[in-house]
């Protein structure tokens, strides 16, 4: 049979109201997000998604001018002049700059400052690469329609011809690849960061309110009360998913609302927000059935989902970690969590494209939820 759903709604509205007079508790889940995705995503590139590029130019000539304009029309770079190129190695090793250009008098050689190992330099590269391929690529056709015997002026005229001509061309490819494109900036990349850091440590947090309700002998006096168990272990469980769905809800509206987050597919969004949601449900629930003290849970809790989080890439870019400490953060699921939200970020993505991250989220889930409710109902009854 299954279980009746009076006591079950009886059980989740004694919990969230709990949980409503937690004051403490309601400012880590409705202010502190808010806080961390304005601090941390200023710090990382505000509200931009553009890639900072300093440039020094040392002539004025004409390549000089239209290289300097190619690069200044491109809408993922956010181009600044630099006072040397002592300046542009400084502001690319400290993080201000994802790269530097300098234009020496003769532009046939240009000087690239940039981070190998860092995926916003590398990201910058790309996209000076392809300004300076079109500009050579100008200059090329001048001089080729000039040595068959057009004057400059028609030379610069059959160019600017075949330029338009180009522009009406469709071109289509595939997604780019998780792996290799560049992570968004600013707060595009600290809202889904803080929602997964946020709904995983304030339900480990209020794991604390379990393991008082089996110190105090609640859930005993429940589970003899004529209340199948069923009914109480699903309480106990459904209270705190909607903890947890509610914290990554708040998240993703006032995201969209204050900073303009584009999270992309909303049927994809929701799937990620609910695997993951219960995957924070089943560790509360683990954590509130092993615990024995409720001052544990916020002292043991929390930390360790900072701690997942730093692996998972929710506390500074992924592109900052390494490839090691990525490949562990994929043991956990916050890292899961974040390749979802991030691939469903870009343009075209949608329920289709993080079912991997999805499943494997689900799986987590299944484990934790199965281990916490086997553990819970065994315990319960002791009160240890």
């Amino acid at each position: 049979m299954t279980a009746k759903p009076r006591p079950v709604l009886a059980l989740v509205s004694a919990n969230l109201r709990r949980h409503a007079r937690d004051r403490v508790g309601l400012f880590f889940m409705v202010v502190m997000p808010f806080v961390s995705i304005v601090f941390v995503g200023m710090a990382i590139g505000g509200g931009t998604d553009r890639l900072p590029v300093g440039v020094v130019a040392h002539g004025s000539d004409p390549v000089t001018t239209a290289l300097l304009a190619e690069l200044r029309g491109r809408p993922d770079l956010e181009i600044s002049v630099a006072g040397s190129a002592a300046e542009l190695r400084s502001g690319v090793r400290a993080g201000s700059l994802a790269a530097g250009l300098v234009i020496p008098r003769d532009p046939a050689r240009l000087e690239l400052v940039v981070t190998q190992t860092n995926g916003s330099g590398l990201a910058a590269r790309s996209a000076i690469d392809v300004a300076v391929g079109r500009v050579a690529a100008v200059q090329e056709a001048t001089r080729a329609a000039m040595a068959a015997g057009a004057t400059p002026d028609r030379a610069a005229a059959y160019v600017r011809q075949a330029q338009a001509e180009s522009g009406r061309v469709a071109v289509s490819g595939a997604a780019p690849d998780r792996a290799t494109s560049a992570d968004p900036r600013g707060f595009a990349y600290t809202a889904p960061a803080n929602l997964l850091l946020f709904t995983f440590i304030n339900s480990m947090a209020v794991a604390a309110a379990l393991v008082e309700s089996r110190r105090l002998g609640m859930l005993q006096r429940a589970l003899t009360a004529p209340v199948r168990r069923r009914s109480v272990l699903l309480g106990e469980a459904l209270s705190r998913f909607i903890v947890a769905l509610a914290q990554a809800v708040l998240i993703v509206v006032v995201s969209a609302l204050a900073f303009g987050i584009s999270w992309g597919d909303p049927l994809g969004v929701a799937a990620v927000v609910v695997a993951f949601s219960l995957v924070a449900t089943g560790a509360a629930l683990l954590a509130g059935t092993l615990l024995r003290s409720p001052d544990q849970a916020p002292a043991i809790g929390p930390p360790l989902g900072v701690v997942l989080g730093m692996l998972g890439g929710c506390l500074w870019p992924r592109e900052s970690s390494g490839e090691v400490i990525n490949a562990i953060g994929h043991l956990f699921p916050h890292a899961w969590g974040m390749d979802a939200l991030l691939t469903l970020a870009q343009p075209g993505t949608g329920l289709t494209a993080v079912l991997p991250q999805v499943a494997v989220l689900a799986g987590m889930a299944a484990l934790l939820l199965g281990a916490a409710l086997a553990l819970f109902s065994r315990r319960a009854l002791t009160g240890i």
